[in-house]
Parts: C-alpha cells; sequence; structure tokens
C-alpha cells in the first residue's frame, strides 16, 4: 500500500505548521522549503481547509495556520481524509471486481484487518507527536521570523 502524493504532502504540511504554530506561514515558503510545486501545494491546503484541519488568512499579510491544537489532529483522520480510495484489490471496490474467486476468498478479510490496524495505528498518533521533542525537525522547518 502506498499513501497519494496528496496526503503525503498533506501531512508535510501540517507538520510544517505545527513546528511554526504562531505564526502564519505562507505556500511559497512551504513549497520553497520542501522543493513541490506551488499549485499542488494549494490544491492540499484547500482541501485541508475544507477539512477543517487548516486556517487560511487572506491578504498580502496572509498565510496558513493550524485550525486546531497539533495534538488535536490525529495522523489517521488526515490519511482517512485525503486517501479517498482503499481499494488496495479489486474486491474492495464495492461491487465492481471482476475477480473469479471473491464470494470465496478468505484474502478479503485479511487485508481488510490489515488495513483497520494500519488505520487503527495512524490514530494513536497526531501531528503533534510527530513535531515534538524534535529538535531536528525544527531546524529544518522552522521559518526564519519565527
Amino acid at each position: 500500500m502506498r499513501l497519494n502524493v496528496q496526503t503525503d504532502y498533506a501531512l508535510r504540511l501540517l507538520m510544517h505548521l505545527a513546528v511554526n504554530r504562531g505564526k502564519l506561514v505562507t505556500i511559497a515558503e512551504v513549497s520553497e522549503r520542501y522543493a513541490i510545486s506551488r499549485n499542488h501545494l494549494m490544491k492540499v491546503a484547500h482541501a485541508l481547509g475544507r477539512e477543517g484541519f487548516v486556517e487560511t488568512v487572506r491578504g498580502r499579510a496572509g498565510g496558513l495556520r493550524l485550525a486546531k491544537p497539533a495534538q488535536e489532529i490525529k495522523v489517521g483522520d488526515v490519511v482517512r481524509r485525503m486517501e479517498g480510495d482503499f481499494a488496495i484489490v479489486e474486491c474492495f471496490q464495492n461491487g465492481k471486481g471482476e475477480c473469479l474467486v471473491t464470494p470465496a476468498c478468505k484474502l478479503k478479510g485479511v487485508l481488510h484487518e490489515a488495513l483497520g490496524a494500519f488505520l487503527a495505528t495512524l490514530d494513536d498518533y497526531s501531528i503533534q507527536n510527530l513535531v515534538a521533542r524534535n529538535p531536528g525537525l525544527r531546524t529544518l522547518l522552522a521559518s526564519e521570523a519565527a
């Protein structure tokens, strides 16, 4: 299983905002720091805003900040909302699969259990857990003006 690029960027953006809490951070700053597309990052920021993870402040002195404390943002919630599709095998696709063995297959149950365990583990961690007591990350992501 592999997370999509949008989810990867969302988690990176949330960590960046958590490290720089108390400061508005621009898309340009994050884009430059991670060397990723501004346009793609704007789409990710918009999605995170729709989901209630990020607040945007418009205008010349605007930017982004976390919409709630980092300890309240569970990694599992972010992944669920950004991924949208956990059909890791054909038979997970709500009746769209054409696999011959689907009616008798035990693999589907095993994979469903594994996916549940994966998400449950992510639910045990918040964005705060990823940035707290992590001076190396702070060095890499802290804004000069923070």
